[in-house]
């Protein structure tokens, strides 16, 4: 499966070392919507997952890929911290050039 590169960065980025390399994949205005709450910009989405991966100590592996209604669709199963571990996961990510402009997880 070949990911773009700002969704590759996203499945691969070690925290918290790699947290400018992460934000970076990021456009200045995206939007990402996880856990029913809406982070925006790349350091307020570096924040989350900074944040995330600090409680959650989770790992993603992506096992699909597909292109649906304009979005980058990728199932992945996450491990850590968390009920239900491991789980499938959504991650529909919009893509504009080299950066991802919103994602949503579900």
């Amino acid at each position: 499966m070949h990911l773009p590169d700002p969704i590759r960065t996203y499945f691969t980025a070690k925290a918290p070392q790699d947290g400018e390399t992460f934000a970076a994949a990021f456009a200045a205005d995206a939007i990402v919507h996880d856990e029913a709450r809406k982070h925006r910009g790349p350091e307020e989405i570096r924040a989350w997952w900074l944040a995330a991966k600090a409680k959650y100590r989770h790992s993603a592996e992506p096992l699909e890929l597909a292109e649906v209604g304009g979005k980058t669709v990728v199932r992945a199963r996450v491990s850590g911290d968390f009920p239900g571990s491991p789980a499938v996961l959504t991650f529909r990510f919009g893509l504009e050039g080299d950066r991802i402009t919103d994602l949503e997880i579900g």
